[in-house]
């Protein structure tokens, strides 16, 4: 076997694994739900100032604060991170 092949053989095995509820190797990122209001007023902007800042429409910004939907994926991540590291966040998206 080609040491591509056995690199997703393994993948693959690690992935069934965990989905039979087995501890394997299989990294799995959980995120924490996070509250958007709060967040953006740590940061200190308008909902506008913050859509704008990390590329998030008013509209699902406004969702998110009302608690209409809630960030999933990407968003999710990225909000974490901006949570923890506003400013890091800024500067990366600045440049």
């Amino acid at each position: 076997m080609s040491e591509t092949f056995s690199s997703i053989k393994q993948g693959l095995e690690e992935a069934i694994d965990f989905a039979n509820g087995k501890v394997g190797k299989a990294v799995v990122h959980k995120f924490s739900s996070v509250d958007v209001k709060a967040i953006r007023a740590q940061v200190g902007m308008s909902q506008n100032e913050f859509a704008t800042a990390f590329g998030i429409s008013v509209s699902t910004l406004r969702h998110w604060e009302r608690g209409d939907r809630t960030p999933h994926g990407p968003a999710l991540v990225l909000l974490n991170v901006v949570a923890k590291e506003p400013q890091a966040v800024l500067k990366a998206l600045r440049a």
